[in-house]
C-alpha cells in the first residue's frame, strides 16, 4: 500500500506544474512585445499510477510537466512565407516603378530642366513657327537651336536618371545578396545550437523563434521552401535522437542543408545585354560552384526577381533569329524580329544564347534592302568555333543578351532611343537637302556624341548606297560605323557646327524667290511636329502618352497587387497569430487559473499536515 504520506508527494506534484505554468504564463507576458516570439505553454500528463495491491488495483501519482513547448502551425507558416515572395515581388517593383514614372512626368523629372517632353518639344516647334515668318533672322534660328537643345538635355538627364536608377538597383542587388548569405549563415548556425539542446532532452523555443523569424524575412527576398525531418538511430529506425534535419531552399535549390550553406555570389558581366546598360552589372552564381543562379525564372518572385526585371527588363523585344550561316569566327542569322534599325538595342559587343550556351560577339554587322530593312545579322565571334560547333549551331535560334518580360530599365531607354533615331533622321534628312544662309550645303543638326573620343557622329554613312543609275541598293551597317545606331537618349546632342546659327538650313538651293528668308524645308519639319509617323505609329508629339500609358500600366497593376497581397498577408498572419501570438487577456486568465490551481495543491498540503498531525500526535501510543 502507499505511504502515509504519499498525498504530500502527489500535492507537491501539483505545486511544481503550477509554478511551471505560472513561469510559462510570466515569460509569454514577458515577451507580448518580442518580434517573432511564439506563446509557450507546460504540457502537463498526469504521471504513471502506483500499483497498490488494494481492491482499487492502483492509485494516482500526481502530474507530471514534461516539456514546455511553443505553440506554432506549420501549415500557416508556409502559406505565410509563399505570400511573402510574391508580396515582395510586387512592393519592390512598385517602389520602383513610382520612381520611372516621375521622370516622365511633364514638368516634374529632374532639377536639370523645368519642363517635360510635351511642354519641350510644343516650345521647339512654337519656336520653329517663328523661324518661318523671319528665316533670314539669325536670332530666330538660335532660338529654335536653343530649344532642340533643351530637347536633347532632356533625353540625355532622363536616359542618366534610368542609369543611375540601374546602378542603385545594382548595388542593392549586391546588399541584399550578402543579405540572403547571412541570413542562411545564421539559420546554418541555429540548426546546430537547436539540435545540440534537443538531444539532451530540451525544446530550444527561443532559438526556433529566430529561425522562424529569419525563414520569414528571407521569404520575402526569394521563395522559400524550408523542410525539417526528424534524425532516427541508425540501428534502431523507430527510434528517434531528438534531432532533425533542417534544409531550406530557394528557387528550388538548396541554400541551408542542416549546418552548411550555399553562398550566393556576384559576377559582374563582362559584356552587356543591352545597348544602353550601364557597365559592370551583376549576375547571380553560387559561390562554390559558379553556376547560375536565375533570379528571373517563371517559378521565382520575391524582391531579388524584382531588382532584376527592373534593372534588366527589355519586354522581350531584344533580337532573337535563326542561324543560317557560321564560320570559324562569325554566325549569320536571318528572319530576325528586329528589321528597323532605328529599333536595334544590342550592344555593339555583347552575349548571344545559342542552344542554351552563352557565346560572346566583338562586334556585329547587319544588311539591309532597298527599302532599309535589315535582312541578315553577322555577328564576329571573339573565340573560334569548332566544325563540331559550327555543324550543331545551324539553324539554331539564337538570342542577344537576356530576354526579360517585363518593361525595365532598358525597355524605356530603347523607346527613347528608337524615338530619337526616328526623328533625328527625319529631320537630318530634309535638313541635308537644304542650304545654309550662305548657300553652303547643310549636313545633320541632330548628332551623336562619341564620349570615348570625344567627337561626333553625324550620320552621315546612313544615306542610302545607289548604283550607276541612281536606284537605291540597300546599305551595310557596322556597329562601329556612323549611322543612327551610334545615337541615343544619352549622347544625342546640337552639332557643334550649328553653333552657328546661320548653319541652319531652311531653304533648299532650288527656293531662292525668296532670298535667305525662303522657309520651304521649315514647312516640311513643321511636319515632323504630328503629320509624321514616327513613332508607334503615331506622330512625335504622341511620345510621351505612349510612354506613360506603359509606365503608369505597369505601375497601376503593381499597386494593386501589392495592396491584394498585403490584404493575403495580414489575414493570413492573423491566423498564425491566432495560434502563436501571445494575448495579454488570455494570458491574464492563464495566470489567474494557474494561480488558483497553485492554491489548491497548496490547501492539499496544508489539509494532509493536519491529517498527519493528529495522526503523530494524538494517536500515539
Amino acid at each position: 500500500m502507499p505511504s502515509s504520506f504519499f498525498g504530500l508527494t502527489v500535492a507537491y506534484s501539483g505545486l511544481n506544474a503550477s509554478q511551471a505554468s505560472i513561469n510559462t504564463t510570466a515569460n509569454n507576458i514577458s515577451n507580448v512585445q518580442t518580434k517573432g516570439y511564439s506563446k509557450q505553454v507546460v504540457n502537463l500528463t498526469a504521471s504513471s499510477a502506483l500499483r497498490c495491491y488494494q481492491r482499487y488495483g492502483s492509485t494516482g501519482t500526481g502530474v507530471t510537466a514534461d516539456s514546455v513547448t511553443q505553440l506554432r502551425d506549420e501549415y500557416y507558416d508556409e502559406k505565410y512565407w509563399n505570400n511573402q515572395a510574391t508580396l515582395g515581388l510586387y512592393e519592390k517593383k512598385l517602389y520602383y516603378m513610382e520612381q520611372i514614372q516621375n521622370y516622365y512626368t511633364d514638368g516634374t523629372f529632374s532639377t536639370t530642366t523645368s519642363s517635360g517632353f510635351s511642354t519641350i518639344y510644343a516650345k521647339m516647334f512654337n519656336a520653329l513657327d517663328a523661324v518661318k515668318t523671319n528665316a533670314g533672322s539669325s536670332a530666330s534660328r538660335n532660338e529654335f537651336l536653343s530649344t532642340a537643345g533643351e530637347l536633347c538635355t532632356y533625353f540625355n538627364s532622363t536616359a542618366q536618371q534610368l542609369q543611375s536608377l540601374q546602378t542603385s538597383i545594382n548595388d542593392e542587388i549586391k546588399t541584399t545578396v550578402d543579405n540572403v548569405n547571412s541570413i542562411a549563415k545564421k539559420i546554418s548556425m541555429l540548426n546546430k545550437q537547436i539540435n545540440i539542446i534537443e538531444m539532451e532532452g530540451g525544446h530550444a523555443n527561443e532559438l526556433r523563434d529566430q529561425r522562424a523569424t529569419l525563414v520569414d524575412e528571407l521569404s520575402k527576398i526569394v521563395p522559400t521552401k524550408v523542410e525539417e525531418k526528424k534524425v532516427t538511430n541508425s540501428n534502431y529506425e523507430d527510434q528517434y535522437t531528438g534531432a532533425t534535419y533542417y534544409t531550406v531552399k530557394i528557387n528550388g535549390q538548396t541554400l541551408v542543408d542542416n549546418y552548411e550553406y550555399n553562398a550566393l555570389a556576384c559576377k559582374s558581366r563582362d559584356y552587356k545585354y543591352n545597348q544602353s546598360d550601364v557597365e559592370g552589372l551583376y549576375d547571380l552564381v553560387w559561390a562554390s560552384t559558379g553556376a547560375s543562379f536565375d533570379a528571373t525564372a517563371t517559378n521565382m518572385s520575391g524582391e531579388l526577381r524584382a531588382m532584376f526585371e527592373i534593372r534588366d527588363g527589355n519586354n522581350s523585344e531584344n533580337l532573337t533569329g535563326r542561324v543560317t550561316k557560321t564560320s570559324s569566327t562569325s554566325m549569320t542569322i536571318t528572319g530576325a524580329n528586329i528589321t528597323d534599325i532605328d529599333k536595334m538595342n544590342m550592344p555593339a559587343s555583347g552575349s548571344i544564347w545559342v542552344n542554351n550556351k552563352q557565346y560572346f560577339y566583338d562586334s556585329f554587322e547587319c544588311e539591309t534592302d532597298a527599302d532599309g530593312n535589315i535582312t541578315s545579322y553577322t555577328f564576329d565571334l571573339n573565340k573560334p568555333l569548332t566544325t563540331d560547333e559550327q555543324t550543331k549551331l545551324a539553324n539554331k535560334k539564337l538570342v542577344v543578351g537576356e530576354s526579360v518580360s517585363f518593361m525595365g530599365v532598358p525597355y524605356y531607354m530603347n523607346q527613347m532611343n528608337t524615338f530619337l533615331r526616328s526623328f533625328c533622321e527625319a529631320f537630318n534628312s530634309i535638313e541635308r537637302t537644304g542650304v545654309d544662309a550662305d548657300g553652303n550645303d547643310m549636313g545633320s543638326v541632330f548628332v551623336a556624341q562619341n564620349k570615348a573620343l570625344g567627337t561626333e557622329y553625324d550620320m552621315s554613312d546612313a544615306l542610302n548606297e545607289t548604283d550607276a543609275n541612281g536606284n537605291v541598293s540597300g546599305t551595310t551597317f557596322t556597329s562601329s560605323a556612323n549611322n543612327y545606331y551610334q545615337l541615343t537618349a544619352g549622347n544625342v546632342k546640337i552639332a557643334e557646327e550649328c553653333s552657328d546659327p546661320d548653319r541652319f538650313a531652311t531653304h533648299t538651293k532650288s527656293d531662292t524667290e525668296d532670298g535667305v528668308d525662303a522657309y520651304d524645308l521649315i514647312e516640311q519639319l513643321k511636319n515632323l511636329q504630328s503629320k509624321t509617323e514616327l513613332f508607334r505609329g503615331g506622330g512625335g508629339d504622341t511620345f510621351l502618352q505612349c510612354i506613360y500609358a506603359d509606365v503608369t500600366v505597369d505601375t497601376q497593376e503593381c499597386d494593386v497587387f501589392t495592396d491584394n497581397y498585403t490584404s493575403i498577408s495580414t489575414t493570413i498572419n492573423n491566423q498564425r497569430m491566432s495560434v502563436s501570438g501571445v494575448d495579454e487577456d488570455e494570458e491574464a486568465l492563464d495566470l489567474m487559473k494557474f494561480q488558483n490551481a497553485y492554491n489548491l495543491a497548496s490547501k492539499c498540503i496544508s489539509v494532509l499536515a493536519d491529517m498527519y498531525d493528529q495522526l503523530i500526535l494524538n494517536t500515539g501510543v
